[in-house]
């Protein structure tokens, strides 16, 4: 009773501080401001993640159909989906203009480099992306693809350029123990495998709020005690400030650049864009207002306030608004999945703009 209590009060007075949305988005704000500012240090002083979609006919970046590196639970005109129109828009910020993606660029720039994604399957869209980004420039290019023991490898062997990914949908550890599969929310055990990247990109967030037959665990355990549950929103803090921990304790920032991909929406609830009766399977154009009506993910308040306090540079990919805009992108039944997914976005699509984002804060 007394630990519930405690979980009740610790969520109102960290997201709220009066119980009620404003407060809430006010504390959005609050953040958003602070760890944009730091991504601007990459990227010039120009906000890259405010901005609308803008129709440009020469879009999308690559051919799906040349591209050997979509699974196909994202390759949505392989299956076949019906509408082109997702692909033709382009993110345009109010106050610059984004690069043009250059492979060849980028290829030299990281000769022998290593650049890993960790992460969910929010990483691995993210992480195909790229590849066919670069592919696209170079399709006749030696390439090299290894998956094993969670981790993929994908090298460009002209250039010596590795893309990794390193799955892991909690960034902490989950590990079996005689209680069963317990999430461990004050431990990171494999992050050597993180260590010697030059740009390290990571993402969690979806897995956190999975429930019942979709949830990997059976205990949460902090401090050597074991939880048959918690808040979501306060294991996901306790777990991110367990990360930043080990980027302050492992991280050099003249060696590593490291990103952190922000809270990549869903649009299941198309009350959250005022059409209470739609998902995104019925979606063909992106939420063209300013001001995205469901408002700043409470999951977003908190990435922001973890960023805020980190000692170590870490550059937040803030692409959860314009990404909240795209109802129309995701793989809904054209993919090899079950059900509708309104979560992972189609590619070519979304995930190339994440990309051309990370692009511009790399070589600015």
């Amino acid at each position: 009773m007394r630990g519930a209590i405690f979980n009740a009060l610790f969520l109102s007075a960290f997201l709220f501080s009066h119980y009620g949305a404003n407060a809430a988005a006010s504390e959005a704000e609050h953040h958003l401001n602070a760890t944009t500012s730091a991504a601007r240090k990459l990227a010039g002083s120009c906000n890259i993640f405010s901005g609308k979609w803008v129709y440009d006919a020469s879009y999308p970046l690559y051919d799906f159909s040349t591209c050997p590196f979509i699974d196909d639970e994202f390759n949505c005109l392989k299956y076949k989906r019906p509408d082109r129109a997702y692909l033709k828009y382009r993110w345009q910020p109010f106050a610059c203009n984004l690069p043009r993606f250059n492979g060849l660029n980028f290829l030299e720039k990281y000769r022998g480099k290593k650049i890993m994604f960790v992460g969910d399957s929010l990483s691995l869209n993210m992480w195909q992306s790229l590849s066919c980004m670069i592919h696209s420039w170079v399709p006749n290019a030696r390439t090299s693809l290894v998956r094993r023991d969670g981790i993929a490898d994908l090298t460009f062997l002209d250039y010596g350029v590795k893309l990794l990914l390193y799955r892991t949908p909690y960034l902490v550890d989950m590990e079996s123990q005689k209680e069963g599969r317990v999430l461990k929310l004050d431990s990171i055990q494999n992050g050597n495998y993180w260590i010697g990247m030059d740009v390290l990109i990571f993402n969690t967030w979806h897995w956190w709020t999975h429930t019942g037959s979709s949830q990997p665990w059976n205990y949460i355990e902090e401090g050597g005690k074991l939880y048959k549950d918690m808040n979501r929103l306060i294991a996901y803090y306790k777990g991110l400030n367990t990360w930043a921990r080990w980027i302050n304790r492992n991280i050099d920032p003249s060696k590593t650049k490291v990103f952190f991909q922000g809270v990549s929406p869903t649009h299941y609830l198309g009350r959250e864009w005022n059409e209470p009766t739609r998902s995104c399977k019925s979606e063909t154009q992106p939420y063209f207002g300013i001001k995205y009506p469901a408002g700043t993910p409470l999951a977003s308040v908190i990435v922001n306030k973890v960023l805020s306090r980190i000692k170590k540079p870490v550059y937040l990919l803030d692409i959860t608004l314009l990404s909240q805009y795209r109802k129309d992108a995701h793989p809904t039944f054209y993919g090899l999945h079950n059900g509708l997914d309104c979560s992972h976005w189609c590619l070519p699509g979304i995930p190339d703009t994440w990309n051309l984002l990370l692009y511009t804060a790399l070589f600015r």
